[in-house]
């Protein structure tokens, strides 16, 4: 029985790794180079496999997309020490806005 958890567990892990680097090849390929701004970053509580508690942060751009619209997204790959009102430029895809990458 465990290792069917184990083999779970795994398999979960590798399919949203190849998730992640579909989407970040995609974007970094055919994504839209725009300005952006930090407008938030969320923290996000929860707890290791030892119970104990771990605070994590989920960050947020607002761009102006290429209709005009102002779009906010989360950001994929944030620098460490980044502070909310921070410039970035970011690129994104069209058909999936609501997630963008820092252009490095």
């Amino acid at each position: 029985m465990l290792y069917v958890v184990i083999g779970i567990i795994v398999v979960v892990v590798v399919v949203g790794f190849i998730f992640n680097y579909k989407r970040s090849k995609a974007i970094n390929e055919r994504g839209i180079e725009t300005d952006a701004v930090l407008s938030r970053i969320k923290e996000v509580e929860g707890e290791d496999s030892d119970g104990n508690r771990t605070t994590d942060y989920e960050y947020f751009v607002k761009y102006k997309n290429e209709s005009g619209e102002i779009v906010e997204a989360k950001l994929g790959n944030p620098p460490r020490f980044i502070t909310e009102g921070t410039q970035l430029r970011v690129k994104y895809l069209p058909e999936k806005p609501k997630y963008v990458l820092m252009v490095k």
